[in-house]
């Protein structure tokens, strides 16, 4: 019976769990407010637009060990960047669940600069499902997004998820279609507020909150909160030399706390979080 309940609330779950779609600590330490931000490697997953700000290879690893006290909802996300003159091209890996219930994917997003100060991007995902006992199912979905600076200061970003209402083919399982928008503004210098909007076309609209400032060049701290459902959240980033080490705590209004870590390196030899 347990195996069971389990296996339900990772299905039931997984569509709405905050790190299975929103990947990132730094990500989630904000309350995934940053759509208009999206410029570490995590973007492939969030708005592929964000990477085409990346000019120089990043890789990032995201590990969530048991959400709500659960190790059967453990995931882990990986991602790489690659810029060329033309773009940038990044890859992405996700792997969701235990042995009863485990979904993976594979992004793959490219980003493009148009202009001075408008980056678009697309990504294609290949995600896949298996439940024991009852087989696998694959499915392609594809995703865009866009990010554009109206000031030095001011950012706003928007993306599509599965803009093609894929599902694995079970009757009534179409994966998330989701839109996000938002607005990034440095208040004063290493200072970002963030604000979204995240719709998910089943649930009601998400409203998303978000503060990132860094205290000094070694340490970064942030602070997020959602609405639909309530999320609040917290987090802090080490930053040494290339190394971007993140950590962030969620708390749920329903399920409760849960924790995040994540590594990110950027080898642009920054150790600043400002792009």
């Amino acid at each position: 019976m347990k195996l069971i309940l389990i296996i339900l609330t990772c299905i039931l779950l997984m569509p709405s769990n905050y790190s299975q779609q929103n990947p990132g600590a730094r990500q989630i330490a904000l309350s995934n407010s940053d759509i208009a931000q999206s410029d570490d490697v995590f973007s492939v997953f969030n708005n592929p637009a964000g990477i085409g700000q990346i000019r120089w290879r990043e890789i990032g690893v995201f590990y969530s060990p048991e959400p709500f006290g659960l190790s059967e909802l453990a995931n882990a996300f990986a991602a790489y960047n690659e810029p060329f003159n033309f773009g940038s091209v990044a890859i992405g890996v996700m792997t969701y669940g235990f042995e009863l219930y485990r979904e993976s994917k594979v992004t793959i997003g490219f980003s493009y600069k148009n202009g001075d100060n408008i980056y678009f991007g697309t990504a294609i995902n290949y995600q896949a499902v298996s439940i024991k006992n009852y087989g696998s199912k694959n499915s392609f979905l594809f995703d865009i997004g866009l990010l554009a600076y109206m000031t030095d200061d001011l950012r706003i970003g928007f993306s599509y998820k599965n803009i093609t209402r894929s599902s694995y083919g079970f009757q009534g399982d179409e994966l998330p279609v989701v839109l996000n928008s938002g607005l990034s503004y440095q208040i004063i210098k290493n200072c970002n507020v963030n604000i979204a909007i995240e719709k998910d076309i089943r649930f009601p609209v998400s409203p998303r909150f978000g503060i990132e400032y860094q205290v000094i060049k070694q340490l970064t701290i942030r602070t997020g909160y959602s609405k639909e459902p309530v999320r609040y959240s917290f987090g802090v980033g080490i930053n040494i030399s290339i190394f971007r080490f993140n950590y962030a705590l969620l708390s749920h209004q329903q399920l409760g706390m849960t924790h995040q870590i994540g590594l990110i390196i950027s080898f642009n030899g920054s150790i600043t979080d400002e792009k």
